[in-house]
């Protein structure tokens, strides 16, 4: 059975905590902007009355309980609890390789696990889809503190196992699933054609989810710095390519950045983070760096 220890090493469990308030301050502005809408108080669902407060909206206020008892009383609506993340973790063919020590999955894998041990331990409801041509496991958000092991237990069970990426269809089936609003990341190579993945991404947007998308590669799939010839095995297809990299390298860059670039000004034009992250980086570091650059935003 998988532990904490297993994906958090104590150290970097160490530094998650004190990491804690930072995470909180994000979160918040995460839940800020699911309750930036001009309809809220009537497209979000009621659930249960609370005392006024100074600086709550006056349009909340319940009259009719004010005539009965003679007290103010606010209505406290579904989205006002605690922020509902999904972790949409990418368990295709191509997350299985890796240069140096970690694979692309391990690094999303060990990702996911300080993402649900930040989220868990500020009492936030956190579910996990690992996926690659559909959803190969699919765990429901949870705020229990004891969910963790169960988010542990299916990065534990879930390994690449050569299929093809369908990205785009993943997409659109979870976005018309998840009915209330929350916050959706990802972890994704993003190898699957990228006019429809951006749809596929939007389409959360449409349905008023905040969106994290952690572009996750390997150095050389960015550098493409190998010093010899070399066969390039397709993981999800088994193809094989024999070629000279020093000869296609520089066009090869051109095209990774022109490619990351795209998603980094399509994601920004529809309010999406997008993350870019290298697995030579620990994944820790590279949290820490990204939550620290999200408070200054705030």
């Amino acid at each position: 059975m998988a532990t904490t220890t297993d994906y958090l090493d104590p150290t970097v469990v160490s530094r998650l905590s004190r990491l804690d308030l930072v995470a909180r301050l994000v979160v918040e502005g995460f839940i800020t902007g699911l309750h930036q809408s001009p309809y809220h108080g009537f497209s979000v669902e009621f659930s249960e009355y609370r005392q006024y407060m100074p600086g709550d909206a006056l349009r909340d206020l319940d009259w009719k309980v004010y005539g009965k008892t003679d007290r103010l009383y606010v209505k406290r609506y579904e989205e006002e609890t605690n922020l509902k993340a999904h972790l949409l973790l990418d368990a295709s063919g191509s997350m299985a390789y890796g240069s140096g020590e970690t694979t692309k999955y391990r690094y999303a894998s060990h990702l996911s696990a300080a993402l649900a041990y930040l989220m868990l331990k500020q009492r936030d409801a956190v579910g996990l889809a690992a996926f690659d041509q559909g959803i190969r496991t699919l765990i429901p958000p949870r705020s229990a503190s004891s969910h963790l092991t169960a988010v542990l237990r299916a990065l534990s069970a879930t390994e690449p196992d050569g299929a093809d990426t369908d990205l785009s269809t993943t997409f659109h089936q979870l976005a018309e699933q998840l009915n209330r609003r929350g916050l959706v990341v990802v972890l994704s190579d993003l190898l699957d054609d990228p006019e429809q993945l951006l749809n596929g991404l939007k389409h959360f947007r449409h349905r008023n989810h905040e969106v994290i998308v952690f572009h996750i590669l390997d150095p050389r799939e960015r550098d493409l710095r190998f010093d010899r010839e070399t066969i390039f095995v397709d993981l999800e297809t088994g193809s094989r390519v024999s070629t000279e990299p020093w000869q296609i390298a520089g066009e090869y860059r051109a095209h990774v950045d022109e490619l990351t670039e795209r998603f980094r000004r399509e994601c920004r034009e529809h309010q999406i983070d997008y993350v870019l992250l290298d697995t030579s980086t620990s994944f820790d570091v590279a949290l820490f760096g990204y939550l620290a650059k999200r408070r200054r935003l705030l």
